[in-house]
């Protein structure tokens, strides 16, 4: 008798990111309803979120973050503490391999993000990392996507999707299907080894949803400090 496989949400945000809305209240019911088994946290340059969603609920949450570097942004899985941006690559992840992270780059080669990389950049380090992002959902362009994926197979990197999801309707578009996993980093990239890719690309109209979240959150916020 086969086990069943876990469906895995690598690379979402919650209303913890200046332009995420999810509530950490709404994260099991909304896995649920999406058939997420693991969903991993990854705000913008905080931590303090995924960690409390982890501690709300630790069979469904992996802390992780995204951070902004001077040359890129970094993803990070299983982090323990904070991070801050605006270090060098290199510092960022000798940081969190002092956390035992499992470490990633997202959307590298995405032409409109301001965290994409530049090639040099991105060789300079890519034998520290352990994955690549190989395709995000919110990327405009498959070209983008595409890019990713020769970059990583050339180098021999373990390949990651993920959703990006900022808001409700993003989450599961794409995401990783493995056999269950030991609840740590170790166990996770054993498990990335041999899971496979559902991907599937978001609606352009995702990306006016998150600038008027960027624009509309300061307002909010200064109406209602507890949002």
């Amino acid at each position: 008798m086969s086990i069943p496989l876990w469906t895995i949400e690598l690379h979402a945000h919650s209303n913890y990111s200046k332009d995420g809305v999810v509530r950490l209240d709404e994260l099991q019911d909304l896995c649920r309803a999406k058939g997420i088994d693991k969903l991993a946290i990854t705000d913008h340059d905080r931590v303090d979120g995924a960690l409390t969603a982890a501690r709300l609920y630790p069979m469904l949450v992996i802390p992780g973050l995204e951070v902004k570097t001077t040359r890129g942004e970094i993803l990070a899985w299983y982090i323990s503490e904070d991070v801050p941006a605006g270090l060098s690559p290199q510092e960022t992840i000798s940081r969190l391999r002092d956390q035992e992270a499992l470490i990633g780059i997202p959307h590298p080669f995405d032409r409109y993000r301001s965290g994409a990389w530049e090639l040099d950049d991105l060789l300079e380090i890519v034998d520290l990392v352990d994955i690549i992002e190989v395709f995000n959902s919110r990327c405009i362009h498959q070209a983008d996507n595409d890019k990713a994926l020769a970059f990583a197979e050339e180098h021999g990197k373990l390949m990651t999707c993920g959703s990006d999801a900022h808001m409700r309707s993003e989450f599961g578009q794409s995401v990783m299907q493995s056999e269950p996993f030991a609840n740590s980093a170790e166990g996770l990239k054993a498990a990335i080894e041999s899971a496979t890719r559902r991907e599937k690309l978001s609606s352009l109209t995702v990306h006016l949803w998150t600038k008027f979240v960027k624009m509309a959150k300061p307002f909010i916020k200064s109406l209602n400090p507890t949002v």
